[in-house]
């Protein structure tokens, strides 16, 4: 590992103790940071939220039922983690179901070989930000776009109560968005909420 290369902080949810002190100690020389580790599900899932580490390494068996319930809590409720699943029965599958509800970014053997386990985690870790940064910029858009629809029924507000014309409108919104030093969309707001009911044009 190079000494710029980033340190990606790991939760180990593995329920034999032999076999997660090993991976940890993998871990731990292929440069990144265990910030906790558990043996049951409901344990990462609690801790997961706690620590909200960049990758948790979930063994898809539990004593306390299935990793993949685990994984699927996990996703749901703490945006932006990677889940990696792994497991050394080499019978399991997971079926489309457990690969849509769990959003586990991969699947991989146990033992795997150190590189591949290296590899594994930063793609995953890399994959996760980019997925919860596409989120974003599609909320961001989103919420661009319910501005704008505000104020388009704001500015027909504004024409039909002073019979300007929609630039003039306009400008009214924009000069009082300059003048109170607030957003334009916070005084389309007003504008709509100022309005009687039933006579607010949409």
């Amino acid at each position: 590992m190079t000494e710029t290369a980033s340190r990606i902080r790991l939760l180990v949810a593995e329920d034999d103790d032999n076999a997660r002190s090993l991976l940890i100690d993998l871990l731990g020389t292929l440069g990144h940071t265990v910030v906790a580790e558990v043996s049951t599900g409901r344990e990462a899932f609690e801790s997961a939220k706690d620590v909200v580490p960049d990758v948790v390494l979930l063994d898809v068996h539990m004593p306390d039922g299935s990793g993949i319930e685990a994984a699927e809590r996990i996703t749901q409720t703490v945006p932006g983690v990677a889940v990696v699943l792994f497991s050394g029965d080499h019978t399991v599958t997971l079926s489309d179901r457990d690969v849509t509800a769990t959003a586990a970014i991969a699947f991989l053997p146990k033992p795997a070989p150190p590189r591949v386990l290296d590899s594994t985690i930063r793609l995953a870790a890399t994959r996760a930000k980019e997925l919860m940064n596409a989120r974003q910029d599609a909320e961001s858009a989103r919420q661009a776009l319910e501005n704008r629809k505000t104020i388009e029924r704001a500015k027909g507000v504004l024409m039909r109560r002073t019979g300007s014309s929609e630039q003039e409108a306009y400008r009214i919104l924009q000069r009082t968005s300059q003048d109170r030093s607030v957003p334009m969309v916070e005084i389309a707001r007003a504008v709509l909420a100022s309005e009687p009911a039933g006579h607010e044009e949409r």
